[in-house]
């Protein structure tokens, strides 16, 4: 039988669980990395952009989605081992959310951008009397999954250390 815990104990357990803790500091990591780079290249204008970077913008080197179903992936394993239901669970998780980084939120912006062009066009031509542009929503070129997911994996990995 397992011991009963107050909600306090058990809120406390939670925040300091290092599968938990692996996933936060891999995507904060992941997306501090994007931030930094960002404002190297010149492409962060203001503290509000820099913010939105940190907490909220999609896409970039690196993949912050990458990185942390990696390191929720590689702390699973650590802890409940390769045979574990959870891990089988994490690495079907992974697999969607890496191929989903790859191909389809990529090919949708490749998509959208396409359309917002011919939008734009039959719009200049007085073929459409407006156009309302699709949201280009960008995805990841392989090396920034590549990339994520090693930074995902040395969090869990360290995280995994931790006793």
């Amino acid at each position: 039988m397992s011991p009963t815990y107050s909600f306090i104990e058990q809120l406390k357990l939670f925040m300091h669980n290092p599968i938990l803790l692996s996933c936060i500091f891999s995507w904060l990591g992941a997306q501090f990395i994007k931030a930094a780079i960002k404002l190297i290249y010149g492409k962060i204008h203001s503290i509000g952009e820099l913010f939105e970077v940190m907490v909220w913008r999609t896409g970039g080197m690196p993949s912050s989605h990458s990185a942390l179903v990696t390191s929720l992936c590689v702390t699973i394993a650590f802890r409940h081992g390769l045979h574990s239901d959870l891990f089988i669970f994490s690495l079907c998780f992974f697999l969607v959310v890496i191929r989903d980084a790859f191909g389809v939120r990529r090919s949708s912006g490749i998509q959208a951008r396409k359309i917002n062009e011919i939008g734009n066009d039959l719009r200049e031509k007085g073929i459409l009397e407006s156009y309302k542009p699709l949201k280009e929503v960008d995805g990841h070129t392989p090396m920034e999954v590549i990339c994520g997911c090693l930074l995902g994996f040395f969090v869990g990995l360290s995280f995994s250390l931790l006793k």
